[in-house]
């Protein structure tokens, strides 16, 4: 048994097998031969090492004519070792000694491989283990060609375990319908897994270094993503005491539900409206279910991420449709492209950029790219006749950026207009604020929308220059970074001011912690995955808007993320200390 301890980005127990995810989203399964079976399966071993070791030798003749004899020196070392007897002799034992098939013997030995190279103090030495993952998925290639298991092909239920999972890869687990809980490698509190695992309701732990190297596809795994803990190959004892917990969970959340159909009000009668972020149409279903009051955050990428070509008009269309029809007159913000950074665009750029989050991204990118604008918008505006539409754009950072947004909205209009296409001229229009400047500039922009969402997601990465999605510095990302708190009450105070809606639609509305906090800084609109609705109606109706208010000015005298965090935990603790 060994226990991993990550960054828990979505909360609950789930204890199963584990499915290995590589880089080429293919399941390595655990499978054993009969004796009669193991020549050939050796047989088909040593031309996997054979074709493996010729295409670094092809390589590297390659690099040795593009950049030179030094440059193609790197490659020496895999075909060294492909070539090497003593070391496909072990891989050859596992097959022979223990019948195992070729495919998983190397998928097995190469994970003892990664770990030892991790374990290495030599800086040099222990970043070789890209060349031993690179090894492996050439071998595996060889070996299992078109029997590869896709991800979208799953018949069990698993717990996805991954170097990272890319928005393609999630999409594709989505579609499966078979995912119980992840644990990667990589990421933070707010990177994509992240966001994606707590709209799914799953457990999930991310930023464990290396559970790629420990775990082997078949293995019983349990992941805690309450705690941040995963536990490899579990004893008996650990599995009950770990079953009894999720029960508790499990009774927990059925408690929660009952509230769906209550409003969301404080015990002194301060309304609050509870909205859901989705990210794929059927989760609208899942919002109401929750008692969510409409669609808060809408991400529309999905549809980019899905396939190998750009959406039609048409498919935005009915995307669009399926929800609003779906929340029955309920409000639905559709956030329009928030592509590039670490989706889609970059892993289909032949040089992707070398500072993405800083980049072409998001309304950036819509504004240089009006033919894959205009569809979308074109798309939101006809489906703005069936129900509450509103259309909001993603990281603005100055006035020319939204009134650029809103004249090429203006033009999707007139286009419509002169085919006798339907739709509503006044459709509310809003802006997210996600950075520095943007929240600065609030009084400004507040003159030119009908409402502002908080994006505290990539606030809080812009404000305090850490990546999200970095794990080494996620101990520096904060919500209940003093400066970030100011600037969300600044915001709030701005949009109040100027009589329009604000919202809050980052991970910290979901988070119990801060909704005391956020109460009291005069926030009374959230947006959140809708997993998480239950737990935050159910903070707000035991409380009192003077209790919250008393609450957020102790916050403001403190001068450390860390003060903040003490306090608000145990203060949510008094009031909801099942959940925390």
């Amino acid at each position: 048994m060994e226990i991993l301890r990550g960054i828990a980005v979505s909360p609950g127990v789930e204890i199963s097998h584990a499915f290995l995810l590589d880089t080429e989203d293919v399941r390595i399964p655990r499978r054993t031969v009969i004796a009669s079976e193991v020549p050939a399966e050796v047989a088909s071993l040593h031309a996997a090492f054979d074709a493996t070791r010729q295409n670094y030798v092809d390589l590297q003749a390659n690099v040795a004519r593009s950049l030179g004899e030094e440059a193609s020196a790197v490659l020496g070392w895999p075909i060294r070792v492909l070539g090497d007897e003593k070391w496909k002799q072990r891989f050859i034992d596992r097959i022979e000694q223990k019948q195992l098939g070729a495919a998983y013997a190397v998928s097995l030995t190469m994970r003892e491989y990664k770990q030892k190279f991790l374990q290495l103090k030599d800086r040099y030495i222990s970043e070789r283990v890209q060349d031993v993952y690179d090894m492996e998925r050439r071998l595996l290639q060889h070996l299992l060609g078109r029997k590869r298991e896709h991800i979208a092909n799953l018949e069990a239920r698993v717990a996805v375990v991954a170097h990272d999972l890319t928005p393609s890869q999630t999409a594709e687990l989505e579609k499966s319908g078979k995912v119980l809980a992840i644990a990667t490698d990589l990421g933070g509190r707010t990177s994509h897994t992240a966001i994606v695992a707590r709209s799914w309701g799953v457990p999930a732990v991310v930023g464990l270094g290396d559970i790629t190297a420990r775990v082997n596809g078949g293995d019983t795994v349990i992941i805690d993503g309450t705690h941040g803990v995963v536990i490899c190959n579990p004893d008996e004892a650990t599995i009950e005491q770990y079953r009894q917990q999720r029960q508790r969970l499990v009774a927990l959340g059925q408690s929660l539900r009952e509230l769906r159909r209550l409003p969301a009000e404080t015990v002194d009668g301060e309304t609050v409206t509870l909205m859901a972020n989705i990210e794929f149409p059927h989760e609208a279903a899942m919002s109401l279910d929750r008692g969510a009051a409409g669609i808060g955050l809408y991400r529309t990428e999905f549809l980019y991420l899905r396939g190998n070509s750009e959406p039609s008009e048409e498919e935005h269309y009915q995307a669009y449709r399926q929800v609003v029809e779906a929340m029955e007159g309920r409000p639905v913000v559709i956030r329009t492209l928030d592509l590039g950074a670490d989706k889609y665009t970059q892993s289909r750029q032949a040089e992707p950029e070398r500072n993405p989050f800083l980049g072409c991204r998001s309304i950036r990118l819509c504004l240089r790219n009006l033919d894959l604008f205009k569809p979308q918008l074109r798309a939101i505006l006809r489906v703005s006749t069936l129900g509450d539409v509103r259309i909001m754009f993603p990281l603005i950072t100055t006035l020319l950026e939204l009134r650029q947004a809103k004249a090429v909205l203006r033009d999707a209009m007139e286009d419509l207009e002169e085919q006798g296409i339907a739709f509503r001229r006044d459709l509310p229009v809003g802006m997210m604020i996600e950075t520095p400047a943007a929240a600065d500039a609030c009084r400004a922009f507040a003159r030119e929308v009908d409402f502002i969402s908080i994006g505290t997601n990539d606030l809080v990465q812009y404000m305090l220059a850490v990546d999200r999605t970095n794990e080494r510095i996620a101990s520096l990302y904060s919500p209940a970074n003093p400066a970030v708190i100011r600037k969300v009450r600044d915001i709030i105070r701005t949009a109040d001011r100027a009589k329009i809606s604000v919202s809050l639609c980052g991970e910290m509305a979901g988070d119990p912690m801060f909704t005391l906090l956020l109460l009291g800084l005069g926030l009374q609109r959230f947006s959140m995955t809708p997993p998480d609705v239950p737990e935050i109606k159910k903070m707000i109706r035991s409380v009192t808007i003077r209790h919250a208010r008393w609450v957020a000015r102790k916050v403001l005298s403190f001068e450390s993320d860390r003060e903040v965090v003490n306090y608000l935990r145990d203060e949510a603790r008094k009031v909801l200390p099942e959940a925390l």
